[in-house]
């Protein structure tokens, strides 16, 4: 009985965020006004574009044990680049690719930073955001940079499914294809060797300087992604995204280990991590439709990562008092 106890409990708590996201947006349909309407969530999956694009390749970093603190601002500087090129070449496509590629090779410095110069990767990451935040600036001189050509953000605004924007269906497939491939593919498995015990994933035979840099790579690339489809969106962009509200990083943290992601590696998902993403986007709308200012936003946002913190600290515990305890085969 007590077995299966902790069978349920383990299960409930793997699929936890799909729990809390039914909850909040349930609760926000009864009582937020306004909440539960085609307009509104049609907005809120178009405004979850962002975060959910990015939180794939944070996720992924997450899970080889690691924390890339320049997410946002490679997020900036996308956008910004992304514009930039637009104006330039005319083209939509050659802006994107451009802002996807310098996205890439910022990840591959981060990795290596880490891996080969063998700097903590909040030390690495965080040394690269500010630098990174220094040219944003001074390439716009603090302004914001737009463009006249508003065709992405006509389709990006388009509905090809009802009630879901393009914007959210690009992100939604996205995920889904990130998905199969890190839970379904040899080399998607061993990002979570990796992140589980690199000594381990070492002796198996796997490269796991490749693997680490690697995920970096990709948190560039989906980082620069969804921060140059926003711009092209908006068809403007900031030097610093997170003047605008609450920052991504903090939404980031957040969904990522709600969905079950844990800052020691080797745990997490991306579909898992999209409904974290999810679920603090009902929570903010439902915050702005009881006419609730941004202040009270990033209050809840506070208690959040409160929550998150003790949640991962609960978890770490546990783990380690598991250790060199005896496995009920042997009881």
């Amino acid at each position: 009985m007590v077995k299966d106890r902790k069978e349920i409990w383990a299960a409930l708590n793997a699929r936890r965020i799909y729990l809390i996201f039914l909850l909040v947006f349930v609760i926000m349909s009864i009582f937020a006004p306004r909440f539960f309407n085609a307009y509104n969530i049609s907005a809120l999956f178009g405004t979850a574009m962002l975060n959910g694009i990015v939180v794939i390749g944070f996720t992924i970093v997450l899970i080889c044990g690691h924390l890339d603190l320049s997410t946002v601002t490679i997020i900036n500087m996308s956008g910004n680049l992304a514009i930039y090129m637009v104006g330039k070449v005319g083209s939509f496509g050659v802006a994107i690719f451009t802002a996807i590629l310098a996205g890439v090779l910022i990840g591959i410095v981060n990795g290596l930073l880490v891996t080969k110069a063998k700097i903590n990767s909040f030390i690495a990451t965080l040394g690269m955001s500010t630098l990174l935040q220094g040219l944003v600036s001074y390439s716009n001189n603090a302004a914001t940079r737009s463009i006249t050509n508003f065709a992405m953000t006509d389709f990006l605004d388009q509905k090809l499914i009802p009630i879901l924007p393009n914007r959210a269906i690009i992100a939604i497939l996205i995920v889904l294809l990130m998905e199969v491939f890190m839970n379904w593919t040899t080399i998607g498995k061993n990002f979570y060797l990796v992140g589980g015990n690199v000594e381990s994933a070492w002796y198996a035979g796997l490269h796991t300087d490749i693997y680490l840099t690697s995920a970096f790579a990709l948190n560039g690339a989906f980082a620069a992604l969804g921060g140059a489809l926003y711009a092209c969106y908006l068809a403007s962009a900031m030097a610093d995204i997170g003047a605008m509200g609450i920052s991504p990083l903090n939404m980031l943290i957040a969904a990522s280990v709600l969905g079950g992601a844990s800052l020691t590696g080797g745990k997490g998902g991306i579909l898992s991590s999209f409904f974290g993403v999810l679920t603090l986007t009902a929570l903010y709308n439902g915050l702005t439709c009881f006419k609730l200012g941004y202040e009270m936003q990033i209050f809840v946002n506070g208690l959040v990562l409160i929550l998150v913190v003790l949640m991962e600290a609960v978890s770490i515990y546990r783990k380690k008092k598991l250790l060199g305890s005896k496995c009920d085969l042997y009881l």
